[in-house]
């Protein structure tokens, strides 16, 4: 891609897909002034249409102010709104290398598709400044690492597609990113966490963990029991076994206590006998 396109400060719409462009994206696109602006658009700037370039303050009579493209995965048509629409579409061509932290400075972007292409390397931690993003498309590409959780800050993210790369680790949780299709997310082998149905290996953890500690637990109350039961087993017999005065008092004591219960029950029964003779 030539380093030219930089100099374009003004444009707004940047779509070269389905080209046969190679080489890497030029990190000198945090350039596009107009695209590193949040809000309204500027009356007067810049579109290119497949490589056609034309000017919005110019009369409406010269151009039709129209643009048909692909968004979201459909092919729309913008008119009256054109103006508002801010993207990058440099998909279906064979653009090598990482895809430049630097693009992310382009902070009023609202559409970025870099799909089907051989993009490598991890998506930029600083993703999540993009914070307008309504649509990410960075499918079929060989990017590879985890998915940055910063990219959970972008609230008005509406489609996203990371399907066919190489990612890795656990989908950030507790985000709208669980809400997209897990078509979205597919062919990632090392990827988990929903909405994926494969599991990753720290959710599978605390509960081997709790079973590991019932199963302890459960363990030393039996040990703990075995133990006291010896302990006082022996506290009493081995003392009346190798005390020989503290048996004969033993002994003793249960033979009165015989006695007593013996005498005790005979006259309750004697009593009971005579209140219904």
């Amino acid at each position: 891609m030539p380093k030219q396109l930089c100099h374009l400060t003004y444009i707004k719409i940047l779509d070269f897909s389905v080209n046969n462009i190679s080489g890497s994206i030029p990190k000198c696109l945090n350039n596009l002034t107009t695209l590193a602006q949040k809000g309204n658009p500027s009356l007067s700037s810049t579109h290119i249409y497949g490589g056609s370039i034309v000017n919005e303050s110019i009369s409406p009579t010269d151009y039709d102010n129209d643009a048909s493209f692909m968004w979201k995965g459909r092919m729309q048509t913008y008119k009256s709104t054109l103006g508002l629409v801010k993207r990058i579409d440099l998909s279906s061509n064979r653009l090598t290398g990482k895809i430049p932290s630097e693009i992310t400075h382009l902070v009023g972007l609202i559409s970025l598709n870099l799909s089907r292409n051989q993009l490598t390397g991890q998506i930029t931690p600083e993703i999540g400044n993009l914070e307008l993003l309504d649509s990410l498309d960075l499918s079929r590409n060989q990017i590879d690492g985890r998915i940055p959780t910063s990219l959970a800050r972008i609230d008005r993210l509406g489609f996203l597609d990371l399907s066919y790369n190489n990612l890795s680790g656990k989908i950030p949780t507790g985000t709208q990113l669980q809400s997209f299709d897990p078509l979205d997310y597919a062919e990632n082998p090392l990827l988990c966490g929903p909405p994926l149905k494969k599991m990753c290996a720290d959710e599978n953890e605390p509960t081997r963990n709790e079973e590991g500690k019932d199963e302890f637990m459960t363990l030393g109350f039996y040990i703990s029991m075995g133990i006291g039961f010896a302990a006082g087993f022996w506290g009493v017999c081995g003392t009346l076994i190798f005390n020989k005065s503290w048996r004969y008092a033993y002994f003793k004591f249960l033979n009165d206590l015989n006695y007593w219960l013996y005498v005790r029950t005979a006259l309750i029964k004697r009593q009971l006998k005579l209140a219904h003779a």
